[in-house]
């Protein structure tokens, strides 16, 4: 046999054996499942609830109106910073001026009228101790002239002179008596005068005192909604009165944000905080958790379940109070801001992306090829999943070049990671996509991991 008919017969031996060992590989990879993966490791993690909001001072006071009347001045603009007691508003007083002046010249009279009573008691007193002198003395000179005209000593005249005197005296004392009485009624009746007069002195100037407008304490002036010139009225029933201005505590300034209902329990007094405002970009406030409401409020009216007379189905969300630790001197009520508290915090634990989660019934963990069977290397969990339609939380891990399901028991779950409690262990590869592929995946399938970056779609 010639040498090229040798080198012939072995190039196309090579090529059968090429053809023979790239169609089984081509074979071997038409059943191959692509996937992601990552391994299992340990990672500080934190639970965290989002919620928007706006900025809020902690005390807050809506100065209303208490009295009917045009304003004349305003001392304060807004943005002023004021000092307790420090004059706001002023709004017109005549009427009520001439009120209090009156009632305090009435109040004077009636003083004087109190006086005279005073007086003419003490001059009723003193004609009564004379009429009881002079009913003494006439009295013992009837009893005398009793015992004379007895003895024959006095004449019949002077015996009923005695007489007459006497019952003169005995009526000047009831008439001094009366008087008395009448002085005391005099003076009772002033006395009550007067308080009547200083009560009606007390309403008058409280009236007058509500024309005028102070600050209850050191603030700012956040809102001033009304100018000089115009009238304001008080409220009346179910109508709100005119709001003259608000002022505000601004040294402790919180942010009021809405927490969805399926976070809320998770939320307590004391936790921290990061807050955020839109009109401050770039910049993060630590705050603590200082209120919780108990009413939930419904998400798209505003409204306090409470204040509702029929149950709803909609989302609702409770109000949380956050109080920043160091505010800076720019903020403004009402600014926009998002709080990010953290409501448990975990240091090296086991941990894994939230994603390769999956959730399976005993039924559905079948090995690829197997009609019956269990779940390989199965943890404790699956004593409590003897009935085939239970669900099960578990996550794909690789075996040799296969996936095998491993129920887990979870913790405090991150931003992108959760912690694992059992089932897992350190450096163990699990698959985290895609998500197609972790839907219909099953154990006993074998894969191909593939954990290069997507390719951008060009044509987008």
């Amino acid at each position: 046999m010639s040498t090229w008919k040798k080198i012939a017969i072995g190039a196309a031996v090579m090529v059968v054996v090429v053809a023979i060992i790239g169609f089984t590989v081509y074979q071997s990879k038409k059943n191959l499942t692509t996937v992601e993966t990552a391994k299992t490791q340990l990672k500080d993690l934190a639970s965290v609830v989002s919620a928007s909001g706006e900025v809020k001072p902690k005390t807050y006071v809506n100065i209303g109106a208490n009295a009917f009347g045009k304003i004349i001045k305003l001392y304060v603009k807004e943005g002023d910073r004021v000092k307790k007691g420090q004059m706001l508003a002023q709004l017109e007083n005549v009427q009520s001026s001439a009120d209090v002046n009156a009632t305090k010249a009435s109040l004077d009279a009636a003083a004087t009228d109190a006086i005279a009573a005073d007086a003419a008691m003490r001059t009723s007193l003193a004609d009564l101790n004379r009429a009881k002198s002079d009913y003494e003395r006439a009295k013992l000179d009837w009893e005398r002239a009793q015992g004379l005209y007895k003895a024959a000593l006095i004449a019949k005249s002077e015996y009923d002179a005695n007489n007459a005197a006497w019952a003169t005296a005995d009526a000047g004392l009831a008439q001094a008596q009366a008087r008395v009485a009448q002085a005391k009624a005099q003076k009772d009746s002033a006395d009550k005068h007067i308080s009547q007069i200083r009560a009606n002195l007390t309403r008058a100037a409280d009236v007058l005192e509500k024309t005028t407008y102070q600050a209850p304490y050191d603030g700012t002036i956040t809102n001033l909604p009304v100018r000089e010139g115009e009238t304001v009225v008080i409220g009346i029933q179910n109508s709100p009165g005119s709001t003259l201005m608000t002022l505000a505590d601004m040294s402790v300034i919180t942010a009021e944000v809405r927490v969805d209902e399926t976070d809320i329990v998770n939320v307590k007094l004391g936790q921290p905080a990061e807050v955020t405002i839109d009109a401050i970009p770039k910049k993060v406030f630590k705050a603590v958790v200082t209120e919780i409401g108990d009413n939930a409020i419904v998400r798209s009216t505003g409204v306090s379940t409470s204040q509702q007379t029929s149950a709803s189905q909609e989302a609702k969300d409770f109000k949380v109070v956050v109080t920043l630790n160091e505010p800076p001197q720019n903020l403004r009520p009402g600014l926009s801001a998002t709080a990010k508290i953290t409501t448990a915090s975990r240091s090296n634990v086991l941990s894994i992306p939230i994603q390769a989660l999956a959730v399976r019934r005993q039924d559905d963990l079948k090995p690829v090829g197997k009609s019956s069977g269990s779940v390989q290397a199965a943890s404790p969990l699956d004593a409590a999943s003897k009935n085939t339609k239970e669900e099960i939380q578990g996550v794909f891990v690789i075996r040799n070049k296969k996936v095998e399901f491993a129920p887990v028991e979870t913790g405090v779950a991150g931003t992108t990671d959760i912690e694992v409690l059992k089932g897992l262990k350190e450096g163990d590869e699990i698959v985290t996509g895609s998500y197609k592929v972790l839907r219909t995946i099953k154990p006993g399938t074998s894969v191909k991991v593939d954990n290069s970056a997507p390719k951008k779609d060009e044509s987008s």
